[in-house]
Protein backbone atom coordinates (compact mmCIF):
# COMPACT_ATOMS: atom_id res chain seq x y z
CA UNK A 1 0.00 0.00 0.00
CA UNK A 2 1.61 3.46 -1.38
CA UNK A 3 1.01 6.17 1.33
CA UNK A 4 0.16 9.42 -0.69
CA UNK A 5 3.12 11.92 -0.59
CA UNK A 6 1.80 15.35 -0.20
CA UNK A 7 4.35 17.85 -2.76
CA UNK A 8 3.83 21.15 -0.95
CA UNK A 9 6.01 19.24 1.78
CA UNK A 10 8.66 18.53 -0.58
CA UNK A 11 9.05 22.35 -1.96
CA UNK A 12 11.96 23.82 -0.53
CA UNK A 13 13.06 28.00 -1.05
CA UNK A 14 16.63 28.12 -2.22
CA UNK A 15 18.90 30.54 -0.26
CA UNK A 16 19.52 33.96 -1.53
CA UNK A 17 22.23 34.02 -3.96
CA UNK A 18 25.41 35.28 -2.87
CA UNK A 19 26.21 35.82 -6.92
CA UNK A 20 23.80 38.82 -6.64
CA UNK A 21 25.84 42.52 -6.36
CA UNK A 22 24.32 45.90 -5.59
CA UNK A 23 23.69 48.16 -8.47
CA UNK A 24 26.25 50.76 -8.29
CA UNK A 25 24.78 54.39 -7.50
CA UNK A 26 22.20 53.56 -5.35
CA UNK A 27 21.45 53.61 -1.64
CA UNK A 28 24.86 52.11 -1.18
CA UNK A 29 26.82 54.73 -2.77
CA UNK A 30 25.65 57.74 -0.89
CA UNK A 31 27.11 55.89 2.54
CA UNK A 32 30.47 55.22 0.97
CA UNK A 33 33.11 57.89 0.72
CA UNK A 34 34.59 57.08 -2.30
CA UNK A 35 30.69 57.82 -4.36
CA UNK A 36 31.21 61.11 -3.56
CA UNK A 37 33.82 63.54 -5.24
CA UNK A 38 36.36 65.89 -3.53
CA UNK A 39 34.81 69.02 -3.78
CA UNK A 40 37.67 71.02 -2.27
CA UNK A 41 40.16 69.53 -4.79
CA UNK A 42 38.38 71.38 -7.38
CA UNK A 43 38.25 74.33 -6.11
CA UNK A 44 41.61 76.33 -6.45
CA UNK A 45 43.04 78.01 -2.88
CA UNK A 46 45.41 80.69 -2.96
CA UNK A 47 48.23 80.27 -0.61
CA UNK A 48 49.57 83.12 1.41
CA UNK A 49 52.06 85.02 -0.91
CA UNK A 50 55.52 84.18 0.94
CA UNK A 51 53.07 83.18 4.27
CA UNK A 52 52.95 87.21 4.34
CA UNK A 53 49.60 88.74 5.40
CA UNK A 54 48.13 91.87 3.77
CA UNK A 55 48.81 94.30 6.84
CA UNK A 56 52.48 93.01 6.85
CA UNK A 57 52.67 93.90 2.80
CA UNK A 58 50.90 97.24 3.46
CA UNK A 59 53.65 98.34 6.13
CA UNK A 60 56.11 97.76 3.92
CA UNK A 61 54.86 100.03 1.53
CA UNK A 62 53.59 102.68 3.53
CA UNK A 63 50.94 105.25 1.75
CA UNK A 64 51.58 102.98 -1.26
CA UNK A 65 49.42 100.25 -1.29
CA UNK A 66 45.64 100.12 -0.40
CA UNK A 67 43.29 97.20 -0.10
CA UNK A 68 40.56 96.70 -2.23
CA UNK A 69 37.18 94.55 -1.49
CA UNK A 70 38.96 91.55 -2.54
CA UNK A 71 40.69 89.46 -0.18
CA UNK A 72 43.56 88.62 -2.48
CA UNK A 73 44.48 91.95 -4.30
CA UNK A 74 45.87 95.05 -3.08
CA UNK A 75 46.92 98.37 -5.65
CA UNK A 76 48.37 101.34 -5.54
CA UNK A 77 47.17 104.66 -3.79
CA UNK A 78 46.01 107.17 -6.38
CA UNK A 79 45.88 110.65 -5.71
CA UNK A 80 42.52 112.18 -4.58
CA UNK A 81 42.35 114.72 -7.56
CA UNK A 82 43.57 114.79 -10.55
CA UNK A 83 43.95 116.57 -14.23
CA UNK A 84 42.72 114.54 -16.82
CA UNK A 85 44.80 112.58 -20.03
CA UNK A 86 48.37 113.32 -17.01
CA UNK A 87 50.98 110.93 -15.79
CA UNK A 88 50.11 109.69 -12.25
CA UNK A 89 52.79 110.25 -9.56
CA UNK A 90 53.74 106.98 -9.15
CA UNK A 91 52.94 103.98 -11.70
CA UNK A 92 50.25 102.07 -11.06
CA UNK A 93 50.26 98.40 -9.94
CA UNK A 94 48.32 95.98 -8.93
CA UNK A 95 49.90 93.22 -5.49
CA UNK A 96 48.47 89.67 -5.62
CA UNK A 97 48.34 87.83 -2.73
CA UNK A 98 48.12 84.78 -3.60
CA UNK A 99 49.99 82.43 -6.49
CA UNK A 100 49.22 84.18 -9.82
CA UNK A 101 50.73 82.68 -12.83
CA UNK A 102 53.26 85.19 -14.94
CA UNK A 103 51.94 86.37 -17.70
CA UNK A 104 48.22 87.10 -16.53
CA UNK A 105 46.60 89.47 -17.89
CA UNK A 106 45.24 92.42 -15.56
CA UNK A 107 42.97 95.28 -16.36
CA UNK A 108 41.93 98.14 -15.30
CA UNK A 109 38.48 100.14 -15.95
CA UNK A 110 36.23 103.29 -14.29
CA UNK A 111 33.25 104.23 -14.27
CA UNK A 112 30.86 106.00 -11.92
CA UNK A 113 26.73 107.03 -12.10
CA UNK A 114 27.76 109.64 -14.91
CA UNK A 115 30.12 108.11 -16.78
CA UNK A 116 29.73 104.49 -16.60
CA UNK A 117 33.14 103.82 -18.58
CA UNK A 118 35.33 106.28 -18.60
CA UNK A 119 38.59 106.43 -21.59
CA UNK A 120 41.67 105.35 -20.08
CA UNK A 121 45.02 105.31 -21.82
CA UNK A 122 47.09 102.03 -21.12
CA UNK A 123 45.01 100.46 -18.66
CA UNK A 124 46.51 96.66 -18.97
CA UNK A 125 49.11 95.12 -17.57
CA UNK A 126 50.88 91.39 -17.02
CA UNK A 127 51.75 89.83 -13.75
CA UNK A 128 54.99 89.10 -12.63
CA UNK A 129 56.25 87.87 -9.07
CA UNK A 130 52.90 88.11 -8.36
CA UNK A 131 52.91 92.48 -8.98
CA UNK A 132 51.30 93.72 -12.28
CA UNK A 133 52.36 97.10 -13.18
CA UNK A 134 51.25 99.48 -15.90
CA UNK A 135 53.08 101.64 -17.64
CA UNK A 136 51.96 105.33 -17.73
CA UNK A 137 48.13 104.44 -16.72
CA UNK A 138 46.42 107.72 -17.95
CA UNK A 139 42.27 108.83 -17.19
CA UNK A 140 40.92 110.54 -19.96
CA UNK A 141 37.63 110.82 -19.37
CA UNK A 142 36.26 112.98 -16.69
CA UNK A 143 34.20 111.99 -13.68
CA UNK A 144 32.34 114.97 -13.24
CA UNK A 145 31.83 117.59 -10.90
CA UNK A 146 32.20 116.20 -7.31
CA UNK A 147 32.02 112.86 -8.34
CA UNK A 148 34.73 110.22 -8.37
CA UNK A 149 35.55 107.28 -10.18
CA UNK A 150 35.68 103.22 -8.76
CA UNK A 151 38.34 101.48 -10.05
CA UNK A 152 37.47 97.60 -11.45
CA UNK A 153 40.56 95.75 -11.08
CA UNK A 154 40.27 92.38 -13.54
CA UNK A 155 43.09 89.35 -13.10
CA UNK A 156 42.05 86.91 -16.03
CA UNK A 157 42.88 83.82 -14.31
CA UNK A 158 40.36 80.72 -14.28
CA UNK A 159 37.77 82.02 -13.65
CA UNK A 160 38.25 85.44 -13.63
CA UNK A 161 38.98 87.78 -10.40
CA UNK A 162 37.55 90.89 -9.67
CA UNK A 163 38.54 93.18 -7.25
CA UNK A 164 37.07 96.92 -6.68
CA UNK A 165 38.81 100.62 -5.64
CA UNK A 166 35.65 102.38 -4.60
CA UNK A 167 36.07 106.11 -4.53
CA UNK A 168 39.34 106.21 -6.27
CA UNK A 169 39.92 109.61 -7.62
CA UNK A 170 38.60 112.62 -9.29
CA UNK A 171 39.12 113.44 -12.77
CA UNK A 172 38.62 117.05 -13.90
CA UNK A 173 40.11 119.23 -17.15
CA UNK A 174 41.83 121.43 -14.66
CA UNK A 175 43.01 119.21 -12.00
CA UNK A 176 43.61 120.32 -8.44
CA UNK A 177 44.26 123.75 -8.03
CA UNK A 178 44.05 126.53 -5.33
CA UNK A 179 41.32 127.85 -3.30
CA UNK A 180 39.71 131.30 -4.48
CA UNK A 181 40.24 133.89 -2.17
CA UNK A 182 37.68 136.41 -1.48
CA UNK A 183 37.99 139.61 -3.32
CA UNK A 184 39.58 142.58 -1.34
CA UNK A 185 36.92 145.56 -1.08
CA UNK A 186 38.85 148.34 -3.15
CA UNK A 187 39.66 151.23 -1.23
CA UNK A 188 38.05 154.53 -2.31
CA UNK A 189 39.80 157.24 -3.27
CA UNK A 190 39.64 160.48 -0.75
CA UNK A 191 38.03 162.96 -3.22
CA UNK A 192 34.86 163.04 -3.59
CA UNK A 193 33.77 162.16 -7.60
CA UNK A 194 31.71 165.06 -7.81
CA UNK A 195 35.26 167.30 -6.91
CA UNK A 196 36.75 169.21 -10.12
CA UNK A 197 40.95 168.79 -10.40
CA UNK A 198 41.61 172.91 -11.09
CA UNK A 199 44.42 172.23 -8.86
CA UNK A 200 46.35 169.21 -10.68
CA UNK A 201 45.61 171.33 -14.00
CA UNK A 202 46.71 174.97 -12.89
CA UNK A 203 49.91 174.77 -14.83
CA UNK A 204 48.60 174.03 -17.76
CA UNK A 205 45.84 177.05 -17.33
CA UNK A 206 48.83 179.04 -16.01
CA UNK A 207 51.53 178.24 -18.71
CA UNK A 208 53.73 181.15 -20.18
CA UNK A 209 52.20 180.08 -23.71
CA UNK A 210 51.21 183.02 -26.00
CA UNK A 211 47.68 183.94 -24.77
CA UNK A 212 45.94 182.93 -28.57
CA UNK A 213 46.94 179.40 -27.82
CA UNK A 214 45.95 179.68 -23.73
CA UNK A 215 42.76 177.78 -22.81
CA UNK A 216 40.77 176.62 -20.14
CA UNK A 217 40.62 172.70 -19.18
CA UNK A 218 38.60 171.50 -16.33
CA UNK A 219 38.45 167.86 -15.78
CA UNK A 220 35.00 166.34 -13.86
CA UNK A 221 34.25 163.09 -13.27
CA UNK A 222 30.61 162.12 -14.46
CA UNK A 223 30.10 158.63 -13.24
CA UNK A 224 31.32 156.57 -10.15
CA UNK A 225 30.90 153.60 -11.68
CA UNK A 226 32.16 153.91 -15.01
CA UNK A 227 34.90 155.96 -14.46
CA UNK A 228 34.07 158.36 -17.33
CA UNK A 229 35.29 161.72 -17.38
CA UNK A 230 34.57 164.88 -19.46
CA UNK A 231 36.94 167.83 -20.62
CA UNK A 232 35.13 171.35 -20.82
CA UNK A 233 38.07 173.81 -22.90
CA UNK A 234 37.07 177.17 -22.60
CA UNK A 235 38.47 179.35 -25.54
CA UNK A 236 39.14 183.39 -24.63
CA UNK A 237 36.82 185.76 -26.33
CA UNK A 238 39.27 187.73 -28.92
CA UNK A 239 38.92 191.78 -28.80
CA UNK A 240 40.68 193.62 -31.37
CA UNK A 241 43.31 196.07 -30.21
CA UNK A 242 42.48 199.60 -31.69
CA UNK A 243 45.39 200.72 -33.27
CA UNK A 244 46.58 204.70 -32.47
Amino acid sequence: MRIPVDPSASRRFSPPSSSLQPVPGKMNDVSSPAGQPDAAAAVPRLRPHENRSMAEIIADHPAELVRTDSPNFLCSVLPSHWRCNKTLPVAFKVVALGDIPDGTVVTVMAGNDENYSAELRNASGVMKNQVARFNDLRFVGRSGRGKSFTLTITVFTNPPQVATYHRAIKVTVDGPREPRHPRQSQSSPPWSYEQTYPSYLSPMATSTAPIGTRMRVRWNVTSARSHKFTCQIERPHWKRRSVV
